[in-house]
């Protein structure tokens, strides 16, 4: 079955875009496009974009609560095949400023560790073997 369209971006309302946008691309890599002063574009490498929309009166998902204020939807990011790959990106997302969410006790039980950006969105660091 042929589709019916292409996706184009994948958009995050946020408070500062420009600030969350230079945070993905710190994490993920790409080039920062400012399109306007409420939008702003992360391109990345393989072509898919992330945007980056101003909201002014913002409130960020309460995660992970399904009740109120849900998290809608979240990133997955490959941190790489080991735990030792998952463990450098953490410190390095953490020096970013994002903030831990969920790390399991038993790092088998689950493959992935929920972090928030610092606008408050809940994203995966993921480790893809």
């Amino acid at each position: 079955m042929a589709s019916v369209a292409r996706l184009r971006n994948v958009v995050l309302d946020c408070p500062d875009p420009r600030a969350l946008a230079a945070f993905y691309a710190d994490v993920i890599g790409g080039s920062l496009v400012t399109e306007e002063d409420d939008w702003v574009v992360l391109r990345l490498p393989d072509g898919l974009r992330l945007g980056f929309q101003l909201a002014e009166a913002y409130t960020p998902p309460e995660w992970p609560r399904a009740d109120r204020n849900s998290q809608q939807f979240h990133l997955d990011i490959d941190a790489g095949p080991t735990w030792a790959d998952v463990d450098a990106a953490e410190k390095k997302v953490l020096a970013l400023g994002a903030r831990l969410l969920r790390r399991e006790a038993d790092p088998v039980a689950e493959d992935f560790r929920v972090f928030a950006d610092p606008a408050g969105h809940p994203f995966c660091l993921c480790r893809i073997d």
